[in-house]
């Protein structure tokens, strides 16, 4: 008898997402497709986790952190864009809701999951504070220079740039972010790697050996397929989503906030895993490195695209986000100077995350 060479799920589940995606894309989801394509996309989501840990246990931190979040960052913008031009005017705020929604889940969800599971096992989560607190910095700034300004400035009337000021913008977000990635990578590599309590840098031994550069290799092409699939799954089943909402009849917001969630679950399961590891400056350069690269990759993108875009690019907070975007960064303060924090720091930013995913169902 003749046995076949057995294939590994995190190989096959990707293929066959795409498989799904292929024959799901531009079509209508009956009840089984939707949940077909569903379970697809959960798939990919485990298997772009595997294959960036595989690669990040190659490449050593922070570049391993780095790739996952410019990988998904980079895939989320083109759904973005491709969203926005196949919505038409209507789709003018769907930028601003789905980068603002990066940040809270980013800063106050995988930072609060994160602070809470390292601190349930070790009582105290320790970190770096030098460089995650210049990482909030960045966050805080590119933040309000792209989400915050627009509502003030008076160029243009309602929450929006004129031409000068979104290219300004652009060129300050991507120089910003590309000033933060080497610092992060070269100049003070050590401020972003993992922590013991007494402050000295955790040895990052491991039990098994590290992966050849083959094997390397194969999991960033798995991985830039995984996230393929799951950011088209989940813009494939956008349409659901959005019936869903609209039956519901919340707010078109909501969609945003779910498309992130969904394109954000890599990084958060990636994130916790590192918290139980008890590396959970790993777990903060994910999750504020990601709202970095959201920022900081999307405003130049969109700058770009407004060219060809229908309708007004609304960039402007509402005073409510606004008031939530200023509580996250004097909360991720106040957690990121001690360079510790407990259950309570923890509870408080999923707190954030709560109260901003409540107001998004009921404004």
């Amino acid at each position: 008898m003749i046995r076949l060479p057995a294939v590994d799920w995190t190989v096959a589940v990707p293929l066959f997402a795409v498989v799904t995606l292929a024959f799901t894309w531009g079509r209508g989801l009956s009840v089984l497709g939707a949940v077909v394509t569903g379970v697809f996309l959960a798939g990919g989501v485990l298997a772009a986790v595997h294959h960036a840990e595989v690669i990040a246990h190659r490449v050593g931190e922070p570049f391993g952190s780095l790739i996952l979040a410019v990988a998904v960052t980079v895939i989320e913008v083109a759904l973005i864009v491709s969203l926005m031009a196949s919505g038409g005017p209507e789709a003018s705020s769907l930028a601003r809701d789905t980068v603002f929604a990066a940040v809270m889940i980013t800063c106050n969800g995988i930072v609060g999951l994160s602070l809470l599971v390292a601190a349930v096992r070790r009582k105290v989560a320790v970190f770096n504070a030098e460089g995650t607190g210049g990482a909030l910095a960045t966050v805080a700034t590119l933040a309000a220079l792209s989400l915050v300004l627009p509502r003030f400035t008076t160029s243009t009337p309602g929450p929006v740039f004129s031409a000068p000021q979104l290219g300004f913008a652009a060129v300050a977000s991507l120089g910003l972010y590309g000033l933060f990635v080497v610092t992060q990578t070269i100049r003070h590599r050590d401020y972003f790697l993992p922590v013991a309590a007494d402050g000295s840098l955790i040895a990052d031994h491991q039990h098994a050996a590290p992966p050849t550069t083959r094997q390397a290799v194969a999991s960033l092409g798995l991985l830039m397929v995984a996230l393929v699939a799951v950011v088209g799954l989940a813009k494939v089943e956008s349409p659901v989503i959005e019936s869903a909402v609209t039956a519901a009849r919340l707010p078109q917001a909501v969609v945003g906030v779910v498309i992130a969630l969904l394109v954000l679950l890599p990084e958060t399961i990636a994130a916790v895993r590192a918290a139980r590891r008890d590396r959970v400056q790993i777990s903060l350069n994910l999750a504020l490195g990601s709202a970095m690269a959201s920022i900081g990759l999307t405003i130049p993108t969109i700058a770009v695209a407004s060219f060809w875009l229908d309708g007004p690019l609304l960039l402007g907070l509402d005073a409510t986000h606004m008031v939530l975007l200023g509580l996250t960064v004097a909360v991720g303060t106040l957690t990121v100077v001690p360079g510790r924090a407990t259950l309570l720091q923890g509870g408080v930013h999923l707190a954030l995350l709560a109260c901003y995913l409540f107001l998004a169902v009921s404004p």
